[in-house]
C-alpha cells in the first residue's frame, strides 16, 4: 500500500511541476507578445523563443496525458479468478442443478 501512496505522490509533485512550468510559459509568452508589440522589428529574434516555449507546453500537454493513462490502467486492473474459484463456483453451480 506505501508503494502506491508514494506513486500517488509522486503524479501530485509531477502535476504540480507541470502546472508551475505552464504558468511559467504562458507569463512569459506574454512578454514576448507585449514586447513584439511595442518593437515590431523584435519579431524576427523573439518569436522561435516563443514557440520553444510552445513546444514547453506541448510537451506539458503529454505529460498530463501519460500521467492520466497511468492513472486509468491503475483503475482498469482486471480481477481474474484462480483456478480454486473457478472449480468452487463450478461445483457450487453443478449442487445446484442437482437440487
Amino acid at each position: 500500500m506505501s508503494n502506491k501512496k508514494s506513486l500517488d505522490e509522486l503524479v501530485e509533485e509531477a502535476l504540480g511541476n507541470i502546472r508551475n512550468d505552464r504558468k511559467v510559459a504562458r507569463e512569459f509568452l506574454n512578454e514576448v507578445a507585449n514586447q513584439i508589440a511595442k518593437e515590431p522589428e523584435q519579431n524576427k529574434y523573439l518569436s522561435p523563443v516563443a514557440a520553444k516555449h510552445i513546444e514547453t507546453l506541448q510537451r506539458s500537454n503529454e505529460q498530463l496525458v501519460k500521467i492520466i493513462s497511468l492513472k486509468q490502467k491503475e483503475q482498469n486492473t482486471s480481477v481474474e479468478l484462480s483456478e480454486q474459484d473457478k472449480q468452487e463456483l463450478f461445483d457450487l453451480i453443478q449442487t445446484d442443478e442437482i437440487k
